[in-house]
């Protein structure tokens, strides 16, 4: 086991007010695509939409302009369906069970967190996993809109149902905002994961953080400064350096 990894270990150990604020990276190892990589969904061939970005295909604007394309993309695109959690989110679920996690903040859609039985998740760019009429508010089951043979979901009352995702040009969630910049501010220990921390603005919430330890898994470094009596990061896959952080303690 690596230093950097007991050291980690170890500063869990010691602390008791935990956040975890993760990225796109904490999926990835279920078979996920993030969306900046190489080989992330911005970079891939998008067959059939060569004509829209893919900032545009999940915005607020093509889903009232085109929502026939807005569907159709989400549809290919976005179905976690069959995605399942991996070491890195049964990891944080345990430490949430025995008290030493208190929140975690996400910027993943896709519910695999509670999926690995968290409960206190905020959800800064919502979850694939809800649907709601856009008219009326109306909850629609999470498959909804993969299972509807309209090319649009509609609600009852004639409202396109839609998912309950913050699109591009849509304000975030202001409660879990809300929650996520009380939960950091409150941590003795803040463990970034699986992300670069290029999206804004949830990005910008770590620097509420006022706490003991700083702990960045990330397989590329972010450039953020460390403390080197307090912090630690580690440039390695989340769920691998989670499964040995595990056998440690």
């Amino acid at each position: 086991m690596s230093d950097a990894v007991r050291k980690l270990a170890e500063y869990i150990r010691g602390s008791d007010n935990i956040v975890f604020f993760g990225g796109a990276g904490v999926s990835t190892e279920s078979g996920v695509p993030d969306f900046r990589s190489k080989d992330g969904l911005y970079n891939r061939p998008n067959v059939g939409f060569e004509n829209y970005t893919p900032e545009y295909l999940l915005s607020h604007d093509c889903l009232t302009e085109h929502p026939e394309v807005f569907f159709e993309f989400y549809r290919q695109k976005m179905d976690t369906r069959n995605a399942e959690p991996n070491a890195a989110h049964h990891f944080l679920s345990d430490l949430e069970r025995i008290g030493k996690l208190k929140a975690i903040v996400t910027q993943n859609i896709d519910g695999l967190h509670q999926r690995a039985g968290s409960i206190n998740v905020f959800e800064i760019h919502g979850t694939t996993r809800r649907n709601y009429c856009s008219r009326c508010g109306k909850r629609y089951p999470a498959d909804y809109i993969f299972t509807s043979a309209e090319s649009i979901p509609h609600c009852t009352c004639g409202g396109i149902v839609r998912c309950d995702v913050t699109l591009y040009g849509e304000q975030l969630p202001e409660r879990e905002v809300e929650g996520a910049i009380r939960a950091i501010s409150g941590a003795d220990m803040l463990i970034i994961g699986g992300t670069s921390l290029t999206v804004y603005p949830a990005a910008s919430y770590v620097r509420y953080f006022r706490g003991q330890h700083l702990a960045i898994i990330n397989r590329d470094p972010i450039g953020i400064p460390l403390r080197p009596d307090r912090d630690i990061e580690i440039n390695d896959s989340i769920g691998k350096t989670f499964s040995a952080v595990r056998e440690y303690l």
